[in-house]
């Protein structure tokens, strides 16, 4: 039995963030993951350049990186799962983990990249304290 599957209504209801842009960076998909996450509606977010969930401090190593993959066709994102900063809307850090796929036309050019994007800022937040509390314990009283 063939089932049905609405991409759209797939988009829309996972709990992760896709975001699609194309070869300039330029966002042309956001659904309301990446609404909830990055704090940006989908009208504010649509046609504009990546940067702006990029944190400056990253942003040549990610225009770099991004340039890269548009020119070479390939990315070493796309099979392990990356972990990098973001911020949202507001300013505030966050901390992601997210896989990248690219796209190409009918000519097998790379024409942008399709990313599912998870918010673990709370998870990593967790995980440091914990590595502090181990440090902590380990750390001989005087």
């Amino acid at each position: 039995m063939k089932t049905h599957i609405d991409l759209n209504q797939l988009i829309e209801g996972v709990c992760d963030a896709i975001i699609v842009a194309d070869a300039q960076q330029k966002i042309v998909l956001w659904n309301a993951a990446a609404t909830r996450i990055f704090g940006y509606s989908e009208v504010e977010a649509l046609g504009q350049h990546l940067d702006m969930i990029v944190p400056e401090r990253q942003l040549h190593r990610h225009n770099e990186g991004y340039a890269k993959s548009m020119s070479t066709g390939t990315t070493r994102y796309g099979s392990s799962l990356l972990k990098v900063p973001a911020k949202h809307k507001d300013g505030h850090p966050l901390s992601i983990a997210f896989t990248v796929g690219m796209l190409f036309d009918e000519r097998h050019r790379a024409t942008g990249v399709a990313a599912v994007i998870r918010d673990e800022t709370e998870r990593f937040a967790e995980e440091r304290a914990l590595k502090k509390r181990l440090a902590d314990l380990e750390t001989p009283s005087s």
